[in-house]
């Protein structure tokens, strides 16, 4: 499902997670040099980025570069039907996984158990493909760099961004994880696995909103501190 993020300036912490920076270290392997990684750093830093547009194997963005604007394309490889198979197999093969999903976070045990299986969810720089309309000579140029790296802050925040980039957004992801509880068991047993997903959902909702208190109040402490 294709859905587009709001024009983001730089999170105050920067990128925490590390799945988030694995993001940083492949959109850093994939310039040409620091002539094109510097000022696309710069770039997204200073907001220059419109809102990011990700659908199936694509990001697209507007960047602004002084009276100028140019549009940007990224192609990310998408998990072909047996590499989609064999990640939701992985989800469901320990309870809690999805619930850590839909909560935000990207437990580094379902990236390995993954990887075991031949499903890299994490790109590396060579496979990160940039375009843009300017007329910079390199690609990714400095405004390619500037998307890539934005494009990793969304995934620090989310990273059902990046399973979406993959081709399992949200809505896929738990209707394949539906049909194998459904379709990997008998009847009862099939309802009972079906139970526990509905189960998880819940708890990931709950957790999501909980940790999105915490932080609010602790920020909000953090601020009455400092002012």
């Amino acid at each position: 499902m294709r859905t587009t993020y709001a024009r983001r300036t730089q999170p105050p912490r920067g990128v925490r997670t590390w799945w988030g920076k694995a993001w940083q270290r492949a959109a850093e392997e994939a310039a040409y040099s620091d002539a094109e990684l510097r000022p696309g750093r710069a770039h997204a830093r200073r907001g220059d980025v419109g809102g990011i547009t990700v659908d199936t194997g694509a990001l697209v963005a507007a960047v602004r570069d002084g009276d100028d604007a140019w549009t940007v394309e990224v192609a990310v490889p998408v998990l072909d039907e047996d590499g989609r198979r064999a990640f939701v197999e992985a989800v469901a093969a320990e309870s809690g996984r999805i619930a850590e999903l839909l909560a935000g976070n990207l437990p580094h045990d379902l990236v390995e158990h993954a990887e075991e299986v031949g499903v890299e969810l994490l790109p590396y720089g060579g496979e990160l493909v940039a375009t843009c309309t300017c007329p910079h000579y390199l690609d990714p140029c400095p405004h390619a760099i500037a998307v890539l790296v934005q494009a990793g802050w969304l995934v620090d925040a989310d990273p059902l961004v990046l399973l979406a980039l993959r081709g399992l957004d949200r809505e896929a992801l738990l209707a394949a994880l539906h049909a194998h509880a459904v379709g990997g068991s008998g009847t009862a047993p099939g309802e009972e696995r079906v139970g526990d997903l509905a189960d998880d959902v819940e708890l990931a909702v709950d957790a999501a909103l909980r940790a999105r208190a915490m932080i609010e109040a602790f920020e909000s402490d953090a601020d009455g501190a400092g002012g």
